[in-house]
């Protein structure tokens, strides 16, 4: 399909081109003569601009086609529940306050609301990671809310007979996807749960640019362009993790990343060595300490496959950080256990000790978190609701549920144990809780995999529930029905308008 795109600039960057033998005229006593340069070897950079341009979609197999479109199905669901937060409110009243008012791209949860594309970028992103509901990859990130909401604003900003077929949204999404992940896999360091940067505000805000790249048909050198813009835009600490600034940075990685798309398809130039390893000069190498790249190949020189063919992603069941889901399955069996011995409800009346086995990582260490952003990120919170509750949800975070007088008892028995075979690491990490009862009984339970777990993924009817609850809180079951079919048929939509009729 022909689809105009913006306005684009004609641009030539000689060391972005295609390798050839480059040519010098020099002058000696003998006259004018000819010296051959080497042909030069392609850089890091300018293979990742090329990748993005040149992959078609019959180089997604029918796997990555289906687990994308299960993250863009999550996403959706995460994003629609995260526009009843109060921290996207703040942030859709700040964008409303601040700028002038476009009626361009829509916004989650809020009908007939409408932002210019960056701003409806940066609160979508926002929604999706507001609860810290949404998908985690491993190395460790958050890949689809960095990434579609940046794409459903370009496509709502396209005109009407210009919009993008449903495939080219998800060849753009995984475009955005598995530049992610390649980066993410230039540094042992990413490997682990992050301690300086929050991933997805580095390598988001790069996915983001690189699938807007895509979906606005850039040329190779734009596409590095873009990609080495989006590096000057990212970065956010973790020490905002566990705070309302949070989702800020997905919002942000969203938002900035169309942004360098948009600059560098004005003619925006940037580093062309941004992705290489360049000694004294760092580029994207500032985010990683052991940071080593090498090119991307491009699919039809040499055997290649997406990174999803072989790293499935995690959907979670309950809104937290992902390292709680395993404590609060050990705990889920705990109660199990306590209850099948007919020994009545959990109280803590019954209990003398709490020891909470886990991986050694601050900022999920929070023994009396006071905020449900606090409590997304402590292992003690969400260990003890499932004690309580038998599970973790949606629910466990409103006011009412942190102030249980029962929840902070057991929270002031709970001991925190990090032993050496239990490391900081989404794909190795295990939890595991203990419980002695005041009778003296002692009770275990641990969990190695949650469901949900990459290893252990939701199954298309679980994701399907997750999705109808999340949607449904804003949406009426016919639009969230209508909206689950255009995302599951999604590569056959000649165009995206009947998925962007169901979400405004």
């Amino acid at each position: 399909m022909a689809v105009t795109r913006v306005p684009q600039l004609p641009q030539v960057h000689p060391s972005l081109a295609q390798d050839i033998t480059k040519t010098d005229i020099n002058t000696d006593s003998k006259g004018p003569f000819v010296v051959q340069r080497p042909t030069s070897k392609e850089t890091v950079t300018s293979s990742f601009g090329r990748f993005i341009q040149s992959v078609q979609p019959r180089h997604l197999s029918p796997k990555v086609l289906q687990r994308s479109k299960r993250m863009v199905l999550d996403s959706i669901g995460v994003g629609l529940l995260g526009s009843t937060t109060e921290v996207f409110n703040l942030a859709l009243q700040h964008c409303k306050h601040m700028y002038a008012l476009d009626d361009i791209s829509f916004v989650y949860g809020r009908s007939g609301t409408k932002l210019s594309p960056v701003l409806a970028a940066f609160v979508n992103g926002v929604a999706a990671h507001s609860m810290d509901f949404d998908d985690t990859w491993h190395p460790a990130t958050h890949p689809s809310g960095a990434v579609l909401p940046a794409l459903l604003a370009i496509c709502d900003m396209l005109p009407s007979n210009s919009k993008p077929s449903g495939l080219e949204v998800l060849m753009a999404f995984n475009m955005g996807i598995e530049i992610q992940g390649r980066l993410m896999r230039f540094s042992n360091e990413a490997y682990n749960i992050p301690k300086r940067f929050h991933p997805p505000s580095v390598v988001g805000t790069m996915g983001s640019a690189a699938a807007c790249a895509r979906l606005l048909s850039l040329d190779r050198s734009q596409c590095s362009h873009a990609l080495a813009i989006a590096a000057s835009l990212a970065g956010a600490p973790m020490a905002n993790a566990a705070t309302q600034s949070k989702p800020i940075h997905i919002g942000n990685a969203s938002r900035l990343g169309l942004e360098a798309a948009f600059l560098a398809s004005r003619g925006l130039e940037a580093s062309p060595l941004v992705l290489d390893a360049v000694p004294g000069v760092a580029g994207f190498s500032a985010f990683c300490e052991d940071y080593d790249p090498c090119p991307l190949s491009y699919p039809e020189e040499e055997e290649h496959s997406f990174l999803l063919d072989e790293q499935d992603m995690a959907f979670k069941q309950f809104p937290a950080h992902l390292g709680m889901h395993w404590v609060a399955d050990a705990a889920a069996i705990i109660h199990k256990t306590f209850v099948g011995l007919s020994m009545g409800s959990f109280s803590p009346s019954m209990v003398q000790d709490i020891l909470l086995r886990v991986p050694q990582s601050k900022y999920i260490n929070r023994p009396f978190p006071e905020s449900e952003h606090q409590a997304r990120h402590s292992f003690q919170f969400n260990a003890c609701t499932a004690l309580l509750d038998g599970e973790v949800t949606v629910q466990s975070f409103q006011p009412e549920a942190l102030l249980r007088p029962e929840l902070h008892a057991l929270l002031s028995l709970v001991r925190v144990e990090h032993p050496e075979d239990n490391p900081a690491n989404f794909d190795l990490m295990y939890g595991e809780v203990e419980v002695t009862l005041v009778s003296g009984d002692v009770l275990r339970g641990r969990c190695d995999t949650f469901y949900g777990h990459w290893r252990n993924p939701l199954s298309n009817e679980s994701l399907r529930k997750k999705f109808r609850n999340n949607a449904g809180a804003v949406l009426i079951p016919e639009k969230v029905d209508a909206l689950m079919e255009a995302v599951e048929g999604l590569e056959y939509l000649t165009d995206c308008k009947l998925l962007l009729a169901q979400l405004q």
